[in-house]
This record gives C-alpha cells, sequence and structure tokens, in this order.
C-alpha cells in the first residue's frame, strides 16, 4: 500500500469478506496490498471461530467484524461503509474506488490489477473477474446455480454473463452505491450485476489468472450450493427476472408419466 497520495487521485480500497479464513487470508492481503493503484485493503471478518482476524491484521489489513456471521452481502456493506469513513476521515475529494476479493485467492491476489485498470481508466464502471481452471478441479457441483444466474441476468438485460457469480469485482465508488441495498447473502453477484446494467453502467468482465479453493462434492459443499441457489433465486426473483427454464431442470417433473397416460387415451 501506498501511503500518502493525494486525495484527488482515485485510487482502489480492497474489501475481503472471510469466515474462517486464518490459514489463507494472510497472504491475500499481502498480495492484494502490492497490486499497483491499491493503498488500502479491509478485512470484514464475518463471525470466524478462528483466528482470522489476527491473521488479516498482522498481514496489515484494516479489520472490521460481525460477532455473528450475516452473509456475504452483509460482509461486502460493512466493508464498503469502513471504506467509506476512512476517505471521510482523510478528507479525500476522490472516493476510493472498491476492489471485492475472496479471502482464500492467497498469493494469485497480485493478478487484480487486470481487474482495477479498466475502472481506474475510466473505461468501466464494473468489472468482473473471469477466472481460468481452477487447480483443484471443477468442483463437486453440475452448474445449476451458474445457469439459473446466467439465464436470470440474460432475461433482466441482454447481457451474456460468462462468470455470473464471480465474487472477484471492482467497481466506482458511485456504482456501489446506488446498487445498495445489496441481494441478499449468495444472491449478491447477480443482483449487483442486474441493478448496475439497469441503471446504465458499464460492466465488462476480464480474464483474471485467480486461483482459489474449489468447493467440493461432499455434505458441506452440497449444503452451500443449495444455499446459493436459494439465495440467487430469490435476488432474480425480486427483480422480476427469475427464469423458467433453469428452475424445471431442478424439479422432479414426470414428464414420462404424462407421455404414457396420453398414449393411453389415444389408444382407447
Amino acid at each position: 500500500m501506498s501511503p500518502g497520495l493525494p486525495t484527488h487521485v482515485p485510487r482502489v480500497a480492497v474489501v475481503i469478506p472471510a469466515r474462517d479464513e486464518a490459514t489463507r487470508v494472510a497472504s491475500t492481503v499481502r498480495a492484494a496490498a502490492k497490486v499497483p493503484g491499491v493503498d488500502l485493503v479491509v478485512v470484514v471478518d464475518d463471525g470466524s471461530g478462528d483466528a482470522t482476524a489476527r491473521r488479516a491484521q498482522e498481514a496489515g489489513a484494516v479489520v472490521v467484524g460481525h460477532r455473528r456471521s450475516r452473509g456475504k452481502a452483509a460482509a461486502m456493506t460493512t466493508g464498503a461503509k469502513t471504506v467509506a469513513a476512512i476517505d471521510s476521515r482523510e478528507d479525500r475529494t476522490a472516493p476510493r474506488h472498491l476492489l471485492f476479493l475472496d479471502a482464500d485467492l492467497e498469493e494469485s491476489a497480485a493478478e487484480a490489477e487486470r481487474l482495477i485498470r479498466p475502472v481506474l481508466d475510466g473505461a468501466a464502471d464494473m468489472t468482473i473477474a473471469t477466472m481460468p481452471v481452477q487447480s483443484g478441479g471443477a468442483g463437486g457441483g453440475h452448474g445449476f446455480v451458474v445457469r439459473l444466474a446466467r439465464s436470470g441476468i440474460s432475461q433482466a438485460t441482454g447481457w451474456q454473463a460468462t462468470q455470473p457469480l464471480c465474487g472477484q469485482r471492482c467497481l466506482t465508488r458511485s456504482a456501489f452505491d446506488l446498487a445498495s441495498p445489496l441481494a441478499f447473502g449468495f444472491g449478491v453477484e447477480v443482483g449487483l450485476t442486474i441493478d448496475l446494467l439497469r441503471k446504465g453502467f458499464r460492466v465488462v468482465e476480464v480474464p483474471v489468472a485467480f486461483q482459489h479453493r474449489v468447493t467440493g462434492s461432499d455434505w458441506r459443499g452440497q449444503i452451500h450450493r443449495g444455499k446459493q441457489w436459494l439465495h440467487v433465486a430469490g435476488a432474480l426473483l425480486r427483480r422480476g427476472s427469475l427464469p423458467v427454464r433453469p428452475l424445471l431442470s431442478v424439479l422432479p417433473i414426470p414428464t414420462a408419466r404424462v407421455g404414457r397416460g396420453n398414449r393411453n387415451r389415444a389408444g382407447r
């Protein structure tokens, strides 16, 4: 991080929502702090039961927290409010842009310059990272949540997202403020994308070589995906853009039985 920069020069604050990430958060903070344009890193400890807050503070982050977990959207909001308070204390005439990163990116967080450059240059109001195949594999899901999110965004705005659920995003302060309040929980990314596109903001996807932990196929992973699906569906429903086809793909509709019944009636 670079202290002493003029307050009229746009800079970037990194906001890292984190829960029980003591083994990874420090390396993520250190890598993010080295990104050109970044002069502040804020970690929001969302009710961790481990040493996440201490490790983040030791790595140089400003740490704030929730006593109990309130979810990703609430952590992002708390982080943005913290940045705004620091901007006000420093009497900045150019509010910091906001770069949201997951706590488990570790050293790959240093790749974030590609994500913030279009925002700093004024070419985009929000950038979304498109990430390569992860070193841990493709994960244990079946793509239900991604298809739901992609179809919902397309139905609402006409925009085709490559990775609609990616949480690695940089956006201007004004864009964040006009998209608030954020969609609940894991619906936050879909809500942000739809709300900003509908308001005429420029949203751009940028390939970035981030690497993070892949959600597995065990029961914890499936519970996570279930919550994610419900939150995304809720965000789309509240925006009037809940698509039917991705919903039908996860519902047990007895199409074969209906077909046999029709044939029997036709033969009588």
